[in-house]
Parts: structure tokens; C-alpha cells; sequence
């Protein structure tokens, strides 16, 4: 991709990294909702799940308009390529399956800042644990989605749905670890709507 080789390194990432990096942002959030924001169980993981929940929000929302958002500019179709069209590309390239620091740092940050803006500073660790959490199972299931054999289940469900994004329709199916926002916006793909027509009959 680059013919620097420093710059060439740095667009590789290996699928541990995220959990590297935020297992212990995840440690430290549920740290602050017991001992420093003292919150009952309850609402803790009431929190967690809400957190949970719109994480899989932002990441449609993500992969719908900005990772799938076409550029006019040179320079802007070439951030588009570093930053999702490679994957497209070369969908089988481990090391360009999850997301890099330089991208999910400052994204947790922005995330952070907004999650107290919105349910304040009290509510946001136990929150923003359930967002972590989203993502990372996210990056997770990208990854086994590409290099896993998934032979039934959920598991096989989601590896089908998502490379049906890659191989059939693009345009749809931008849900990885959860396809309901692609229900809610009308961005499911036919064949999934058609599968469960056919479990409810």
C-alpha cells in the first residue's frame, strides 16, 4: 500500500491488538462504576446493555456512511481506500481485519466525551464498558467471520450475512455483529429477509 516501509508497517494490525488496547479501558470503566461512582448492580448492568445497544447503532452507522462513503477528491478516495477499501480489496488480508489505534483511539475518545455529554459523567462508565464490550466483539467477529469456519448457529448466520456484504451487495448488510439496524433502516439484504419469511411460515 505504501512505499515506505515505516508507513507499510503501521497499516498492519494484528486481531489482538484491540483487545490489548481496550480490555484494560474496559477494566478501568467497570473499576469507576463500582468503586468510584458506587452504582448499584442494576444499574450497572442496565448500563452495560444500553451501552451494548448503541454500540451496535454507531457501528451500522459507521459502516453505512463513513466507511462506505464515496469521495469526490483524490485525497478523499484515498483515505477511503486506507481506511475500508483495501478491505473490500483484499478481504482475506488478516492483518487489515480490525480496526487500527489510530483510528479506534481517537474514535473511543470522541465516543467518551459524547456518552457524558449525553448521561452524564455518572452513568457514562458502566455505559461506555457495554460500548467497549460492542466493539470489541465486533473486531472479534470480523476477524472470525474471514478465518473461522463457522459451521452453525448464530455464529454461521452472521459469517454468511456479512459475506454476503462482501460478495453479493455491498449496499446492504452493514450490520457485523448484528444485522437489526439493517432491519430498522431497510438496508437488509434479500436473501436474509427471504430466510426468515421462510422460519416464520
Amino acid at each position: 500500500m505504501f512505499e515506505s516501509d515505516f508507513l507499510e508497517y503501521f497499516s498492519h494490525v494484528h486481531p489482538v491488538t484491540p483487545l490489548v488496547v481496550f480490555v484494560p479501558v474496559l477494566a478501568y470503566m467497570v473499576y469507576l462504576s463500582v468503586y468510584d461512582r458506587h452504582l448499584e448492580f442494576g444499574a450497572i448492568i442496565l448500563s452495560f446493555i444500553g451501552g451494548m445497544l448503541i454500540w451496535t447503532f454507531l457501528e451500522y452507522m459507521l459502516h453505512r456512511f463513513v466507511f462506505h462513503y464515496e469521495p469526490k477528491t483524490v485525497w478523499g478516495k484515498r483515505i477511503h481506500f486506507l481506511m475500508h477499501g483495501v478491505h473490500h480489496d483484499y478481504p482475506s488480508d488478516a492483518t487489515r481485519l480490525v480496526m487500527p489505534p489510530g483510528f479506534s483511539i481517537p474514535l473511543a475518545i470522541i465516543f467518551y466525551i459524547l456518552t457524558t455529554f449525553v448521561f452524564g459523567a455518572r452513568l457514562t462508565p458502566p455505559i461506555f464498558s457495554g460500548m467497549v464490550v460492542g466493539y470489541l466483539c465486533y473486531d472479534m467477529l470480523h476477524y472470525a467471520t474471514h478465518h473461522f469456519s463457522m459451521k452453525r448457529g448464530v455464529f454461521l448466520a452472521l459469517k454468511q450475512y456479512h459475506m454476503r456484504h462482501h460478495y453479493g451487495d455491498e449496499d446492504t448488510g452493514y450490520g457485523v455483529s448484528s444485522p437489526i439496524w439493517d432491519y430498522v433502516f431497510g438496508t437488509a439484504q434479500k436473501k436474509a429477509k427471504r430466510e426468515q419469511e421462510a422460519m416464520q411460515k
